[in-house]
């Protein structure tokens, strides 16, 4: 029973590597380069969230769920505004101009989007209440049960609901056909009359979106976003992506929920000190020996 609900523990957390990958797929296949940025996103988010939760619930004496509603909505807002601006005016002319830099800017981007959002909440680490937290149970045995409550199950639909969407636009839609365009060869599209400059910049607004939300639900559950969260779903969101392919969206996903599984089990079986250098160290072993993405320009 004690391994049925680790299984079902690592659900969510396989569900949440999957949609990040899927989203960072899609950037990286228009910027080509690693980019930290996007984990900084996703962190950023999160704790935006938790700070106009907490105006709304103690400066405008909001109900709860008006609190999370105006988090949710300003989060989003103020998260898409900085993909926007980072993509319009940092990576779309570094990628032009000097790809490589587009490394050492992710990295002093995110190093920008954690201390604003650091500033921003006086350094206060802040939390959520818990919601939406009644279990709900697969299987029962005697006094054991299986289950999961019902915001992992939200957050594991909606995850998967983006990731399938998100692949059906990408393999039926225009816009994957113009993304598919651009991955391939941007000068070559833009010689078919394909704006490379607008898909790239509608990639990467798309793959903000993707890291919002799943900072939005991944806070919501876990009730906190840690300052230092986005350097860490960074690394561990290029290398996750590494996994199965990070040209390919649907890969990446899935490479990225074995890894879930992976650390999940982990720590339900071994010390939880020995976790992260577990998992930095298999991804890089992974990414070292199974590499076969294309040469990058």
């Amino acid at each position: 029973m004690y391994l049925l609900q680790q299984l079902a523990n690592a659900v969510p957390v396989a569900a949440l590597y999957a949609v990040l990958a899927f989203g960072y797929a899609i950037a990286f296949g228009v910027t080509k380069r690693v980019d930290l940025t996007y984990g900084a996103l996703f962190a950023f988010a999160g704790q935006i969230f938790v700070l106009f939760a907490d105006i709304g619930w103690n400066r405008l004496w909001l109900v709860l769920p008006a609190c999370i509603a105006l988090g949710a909505a300003c989060s989003l807002a103020y998260t898409a505004g900085a993909g926007l601006l980072v993509g319009r005016f940092v990576m779309a002319r570094l990628v032009r101009a000097s790809p490589n830099t587009v490394i050492v800017a992710s990295l002093g981007v995110s190093i920008v989007l954690m201390e604003a959002a650091r500033l921003a909440s006086g350094t206060r680490s802040l939390w959520l209440p818990p919601f939406l937290n009644a279990p709900v149970t697969f299987w029962t045995e005697g006094a054991a049960t299986v289950g999961l409550t019902v915001i992992q199950l939200g957050n594991t639909a909606l995850m998967l609901a983006m990731i399938g969407l998100g692949a059906a636009v990408l393999r039926f839609g225009r816009f994957g056909r113009l993304w598919r365009a651009v991955n391939d060869d941007p000068r070559a599209a833009e010689l078919c009359g394909v704006d490379a400059s607008r898909v790239f910049l509608g990639s990467y607004v798309t793959a903000t979106l993707v890291a919002a939300v799943s900072g939005l639900l991944s806070t919501s559950y876990y009730g906190n976003m840690d300052f230092g969260a986005g350097m860490m779903f960074g690394l561990k969101v290029v290398m996750i992506a590494g996994i199965g392919g990070a040209f390919h969206p649907l890969h990446a996903a899935a490479g990225a929920a074995l890894l879930g599984l992976a650390e999940t089990l982990w720590s339900a079986f071994a010390p939880m000190a020995w976790r992260d250098p577990f998992v930095f160290a298999l991804l890089v072993l992974i990414v070292i020996t199974g590499r076969h993405e294309r040469p990058v320009p």
